[in-house]
């Protein structure tokens, strides 16, 4: 696939597809004229990729996680730093829900208040 198709089907802006190469997340191929070509699973990978981003993981993190994610294997050390990220996502989840909660309150009490 080329890069534009990449960027279509994942909804990630060409930019980033660059950025994820020259940080290490995804290979691409070059044509004869140099253009970008990536495997069919390159789609998932940038799927992927974009959840760690979305749980808050910085590239330095990701690089060291994806292997493991492809893999299902990882070190004791990796498996520290996997439990300390995972740790990380379930706070985040608390106080997601906490503003979640918060919001319905006041959504509640508007309706209450318009009756």
């Amino acid at each position: 696939m080329r890069i534009g198709e990449v960027a279509t089907r994942t909804g990630v802006s060409v930019r980033a597809l660059r950025y994820y190469e020259e940080q290490g997340l995804l290979d691409s191929e070059r044509s004869p004229a140099g253009q970008r070509r990536y495997a069919q699973d390159a789609v998932d990978r940038v799927r992927l990729i974009q959840l760690l981003y979305a749980a808050g993981l910085n590239s330095k993190a990701v690089s060291g996680i994806m292997p493991c994610m492809e893999t299902g294997m990882a070190s004791a050390d990796m498996l520290d730093l996997l439990a300390a990220e995972r740790d990380k996502i379930d706070e985040r989840l608390r106080e997601l829900a906490e503003t979640r909660d918060r919001l319905s309150h006041v959504i509640e009490q508007g309706h209450l208040t318009r009756r």
